[in-house]
């Protein structure tokens, strides 16, 4: 008995069976689309979301030096829409800039500790 209190207690703090160390949240796919004086990013997630206890609930838009130029806050699971895309408008991105970074956020884990680079064509 003692030792199985143990077991359960070591699990739990480890992270087993509570969503903490599953898999982070997927950048599939980002496009951009020159809007006025801004962007409009499109980001493509996948996340194994359980429900309103664990879901993909952000990402954001970084440059190459980890500038957050903006941040789409996702506000439901999307637990029978895998995967899922959603804009961001208004973005402004500093001259010169040839790719950005996509970085993804669950309700369990935070933000993901890497991201993933787009190139991007800015066409002025």
């Amino acid at each position: 008995m003692k030792l199985a209190l143990i077991a359960t207690g070591l699990a739990t703090l480890l992270g087993a069976g509570t969503g903490a160390g599953a898999d982070p949240v997927e950048v599939v796919a980002m496009s951009a689309e020159k809007t006025g004086m801004g962007w409009r990013v499109s980001v493509t997630l996948r996340h194994a979301d359980t429900g309103w206890d664990h879901y993909a609930d952000a990402w954001r838009i970084e440059d190459a030096e980890g500038r957050v130029l903006g941040t789409r806050e996702l506000l439901h699971p999307h637990l029978t829409e895998q995967p899922f895309t959603r804009s961001l408008s208004s973005v402004m991105m500093p001259d010169g800039t040839s790719e950005l970074h996509v970085r993804a956020r669950c309700s369990v884990d935070g933000w993901n500790e890497t991201t993933r680079a787009f190139p991007v064509t800015r066409g002025d």
